[in-house]
């Protein structure tokens, strides 16, 4: 038993846990994925273009909420929190590669690479099917369109791939963390 009462009003929290991203990151981050799949998998059929056009134009919608709550979301959610240099992007994949990773609360240097390639790919990607869907491009632009998809689902591999070798590395579940919010609470945070 424990000494503490029970108080409903207080957030459940594992022991050991810090709170890094808030709701609206984490509903973001879902919502984005799947949007981004479903947009993939319909791609090539006619039968589906407008689920296709539905989920690319959801997919910019939510680029645009992104970018706003990474200017005045809370701290974790700010890309002045984890939007880094190339010599701290550099020093994060050394000290993986030495079996040493530096330990970020929020997300790594490496992750936000990811995070800025994705979001720019998505709204590119999306501009660009929102023209070819209004017929305001030729052949070019719909190779261009294709493209941009393409490389986003190699970004989305490697961030898959990284999440996995630092969850790994770290000993901590990175997707559920972006599941929960929660993450392990680091001993000497970067």
């Amino acid at each position: 038993m424990s000494s503490i009462p029970f108080d409903p009003a207080r957030p459940a929290r594992a022991p050991g846990t810090v709170k890094v991203w808030d709701i609206l990151v984490r509903v973001f981050h879902w919502s984005f994925a799947a949007c981004f799949a479903g947009a993939w998998l319909t791609a090539e059929s006619e039968r589906f273009r407008d689920m296709h056009v539905i989920f690319g134009y959801t997919c910019l919608g939510l680029v645009a909420f992104r970018l706003l709550w990474g200017f005045v979301g809370p701290q974790h959610a700010r890309f002045a929190n984890f939007v880094r240099g190339p010599a701290a992007i550099g020093r994060y994949l050394r000290s993986l590669l030495d079996g040493r990773p530096e330990h970020h609360t929020g997300h790594n240097p490496a992750g936000a690479v990811a995070i800025v390639l994705l979001l720019a790919l998505a709204a590119l990607a999306g501009t660009s099917g929102w023209a070819v869907y209004n017929d305001l491009g030729g052949e070019w632009l719909e190779e261009s369109h294709e493209f941009l998809a393409s490389a986003m689902l190699a970004v989305v591999a490697v961030h898959l791939a990284g999440v996995a070798v630092a969850s790994w590395l770290h000993r901590e579940n990175l997707a559920r963390a972006m599941l929960t919010g929660r993450k392990n609470a680091p001993q000497n945070p970067t």
